[in-house]
């Protein structure tokens, strides 16, 4: 373990240190192996792999420009189009193209690169939490449905990929876990939930640490034991398991744990029946030294919720990682939530960054950046070109055939390790909703609510304004928009028809939304709430003379609204509500693949 962590951090050292020539490197690498593939030579890269060239002749891309590609790639076409090495498989962006996810190529080597960032993750935490590797973690983890290729390509999410693989077996080993595999593989959401809390639960004095990969999926966790604690005592109790649990491989699994405990039963039955659930962690798991979650960006909702079921334990987010790449990890895991930043690992790709023009309106919604075009072009900067508090988008080129593409993440510049630059995550590019792992950017919403509203042309009615905001005071989330209406007609409209409204938007909605609300009920009822006449003009009164410094000329209102004295306003003004009925449709798989599950 010694020598392992002077390699860790001689490596995080000379990294962080030499960053620069690491990139360089990089780059060359990755266009020397590449050089050949027939993407590059359509851009007549003509074998040059120096930085100069591959920035004059390299366009900066979005998954659009490549689509067409990858769909050869997922029909089969064995041919090098991105890359020298095959595709292992694809795994899938929750960011979407056309309502469906993005497709994103991957090489087996890569999995070479995620343990590696694993393995400097971990180095970097027992720096700092002592012995947390001489008990379990209880962490909740999900997969989810994957599909097939017409090439017979598997299209997984990427922590489906993860828990599937046989690295991931490997550590659970090396440092355990309380849930059996196969919970964790369990497709049911609800036998995979109820036998990864009933494990945990009966391990309790061994958790030292506890957490899932977002936020929201450990707050359901929890909210999940609120309603169900009463059947989990009596399975530890007994030594038996609920009937709900019906995966054979499952009940075998968690037998193999389970054991008669009245004691264990007694005393979580004692703590659940308290008034309060403030601290409930620390209650039940009392050896657990941190809450191990992304809580940065859309997740940042859900740190008061972690604080009252933790007591207020340390938060770490020690990861920065996508479908496209892994990028980097947090060498100060102890700091509080907003101070989170990530050091990007210069070895795992090639990164340039695009410096995000900001409007000057500034309420609560968006910052809107200019197009990209081909002087923005010349504007990308290197890692070590990066300014202090600048905020620029993510560009990447990677080691698995994507090449100066466009992440769609903001980042802002915190500070340094040695030489390396550390970025605050900020946003996703042009997302105003999400829950957990959906992402609803504006446009997307503007058509749902433009669907919606047919439902009320039969009663002379239509939408005057609308904006939303995503709910997390219930779990799961749910989305929420408020609509003033003009009603021309003297008969009501009735409430069924304000509730198909509800559902029209879902439907309207991408399929990674509609997946959450379907299969993984991770994201609740879509819930439409009707505004007296004049909300609106209400609510730019209030940015145009409060201190959001918002100008009369150049107001327009937010479609999505964070700020909680606007979200009171409206709130206040509310005089009637709706919610969708059932739940969207869903089908695992877009309509190209054939689903394997």
């Amino acid at each position: 373990m010694e020598e392992a962590n002077k390699k860790n951090l001689e490596f995080i050292e000379e990294v962080t240190t030499n960053v620069d020539e690491v990139q360089k490197r990089v780059l060359d690498e990755i266009l020397t192996r590449n050089v050949m593939v027939e993407y590059l030579q359509r851009l007549n890269l003509n074998g040059h792999t120096d930085r100069e060239t591959f920035k004059k002749v390299v366009p900066v891309i979005t998954y659009e420009d490549i689509q067409s590609d990858i769909n050869r790639i997922a029909n089969g076409d064995k041919s090098p189009i991105l890359c020298s090495q095959p595709v292992s498989e694809f795994l899938t962006s929750s960011g979407t193209s056309g309502g469906e996810r993005k497709l994103i190529p991957t090489i087996e080597e890569e999995y070479w690169r995620r343990s590696q960032l694993y393995g400097l993750m971990m180095y970097v935490v027992s720096q700092f939490v002592p012995d947390f590797d001489k008990g379990k973690g209880m962490y909740f983890m999900f997969i989810k449905s994957e599909a097939k290729t017409p090439g017979g390509l598997l299209a997984r999410s990427v922590s489906t990929s993860i828990y599937k693989s046989h690295q991931f077996k490997s550590s659970c080993r090396a440092l355990p876990y309380t849930s059996p595999i196969e919970a964790i593989l369990c497709l049911d959401s609800y036998q995979s939930m109820y036998t990864q809390m009933l494990c945990g639960l009966y391990q309790n004095r061994e958790v030292v640490r506890v957490g899932s990969v977002f936020a929201s999926a450990f707050i359901r966790a929890m909210r999940f034991l609120e309603d169900h604690w009463s059947l989990l005592c009596n399975d530890i109790r007994t030594g038996t398991i609920n009937n709900k649990i019906t995966d054979p491989s499952v009940r075998e699994a968690v037998m193999k744990i389970l054991k008669p405990d009245l004691e264990l039963a007694d005393f979580i039955e004692v703590e659940c029946s308290k008034d309060s659930w403030r601290g409930i962690i620390t209650r039940l798991w009392p050896n657990t030294k941190y809450v191990d979650a992304i809580v940065t960006g859309a997740m940042s909702q859900y740190i008061p919720l972690l604080d009252y079921y933790s007591n207020s334990l340390p938060l770490v987010s020690t990861v920065y990682a996508s479908s496209e790449c892994f990028f980097g990890i947090n060498l100060n895991p102890l700091c509080k939530p907003s101070e989170v930043c990530y050091t990007l690992i210069p070895t795992m790709a090639y990164f340039e960054f695009l410096p995000i023009h900001r409007s000057n309106e500034v309420i609560d919604s968006l910052s809107t950046s200019t197009p990209l075009n081909e002087k923005d072009k010349q504007k990308l900067v290197d890692l070590v070109e990066v300014k202090i508090g600048q905020e620029y988008e993510l560009v990447v080129t990677t080691y698995s055939g994507l090449y100066r593409y466009r992440v769609g993440d903001v980042l802002r510049v915190a500070g340094y390790k040695n030489n390396a630059p550390q970025f605050n995550f900020i946003r996703r590019e042009n997302v105003i909703l999400s829950i957990e792992s959906d992402k609803t950017n504006e446009i997307e919403l503007q058509n749902a609510v433009k669907n919606a509203a047919n439902n009320l042309m039969p009663f002379d009615a239509r939408v005057t304004d609308y904006t939303s905001y995503a709910d997390t005071a219930t779990i799961p989330g749910h989305y929420v928009l408020f609509w003033e209406l003009s009603v021309n007609a003297s008969a009501p409209i009735p409430p069924s028809v304000l509730e198909d409204c509800c559902l029209t938007i879902e439907e309207s909605l991408n399929s990674v939304y509609r997946q959450g609300r379907t299969s993984e009920k991770s994201i609740g009822p879509l819930e439409i709430r009707i505004v007296e006449t004049g909300t609106f003009d209400k609510l730019m009164d209030y940015c145009c003379t409060s201190s959001l410094g918002a100008s009369i000329n150049q107001y327009k209102t937010p479609r999505c609204v964070k700020l909680a004295p606007l979200i009171e306003l409206l709130n206040s003004r509310v005089v009637s509500s709706y919610f969708s009925p059932m739940c969207p449709k869903w089908v695992p798989g877009s309509k190209q693949w054939s689903n394997t599950d």
